[in-house]
């Protein structure tokens, strides 16, 4: 377990560090965040299936790495990946989100800043194991998800 956390922060440093010295042109910028938003989604599932579904056993150690990768994910510095050039799909890369993303920085800040905290208390509570305090953080990061749907993503 502690090597796949090691590995995966590893990745996610090395893909930093080239983003850092490379900025991705707009699709690859497309790419990356449609990656890191599915990542993030993944895991969510993973806790979903654990503390509400029931269809996976309880796993208070799976149910942290899923939270820490989402906050890990969530505090990667993902609103790089949101400049101009981006807002529309470009070719096969499809996009879903709204013009507003671009032009409405106060409430993408606020709904970004409401993610990344939710995010962040998610783990810090999953390091509990305590299964009910859990479940209310986990719909408390669900909840700034669907902030940001519901203003800055397109329905599909």
């Amino acid at each position: 377990m502690r090597k796949l956390v090691l590995g995966s922060m590893s990745a996610l440093l090395i893909a930093t560090s080239l983003q850092a010295n490379a900025q991705p042109d707009p699709e690859e910028q497309i790419i990356f965040r449609k990656a890191g938003y599915s990542f993030m989604s993944w895991n969510m599932g993973k806790i979903k299936a654990m503390a509400i579904d029931g269809t996976m056993a309880w796993d208070p150690a799976q149910v942290q790495a899923a939270a820490n990768s989402i906050a890990a994910t969530a505090n990667s510095g993902m609103g790089a990946l949101f400049t101009p050039g981006t807002e529309k799909s470009i070719g096969d890369t499809k996009t879903n989100v709204r013009p507003e993303m671009f032009t409405d920085m106060e409430g993408v800040g606020k709904v970004a800043m409401a993610f990344s905290k939710a995010a962040n208390e998610l783990a810090e509570v999953a390091k509990t194991g305590d299964k009910a305090a859990i479940i209310k953080a986990f719909a408390a990061t669900g909840d700034s998800c669907k902030g940001c749907h519901d203003k800055y993503r397109e329905k599909m």
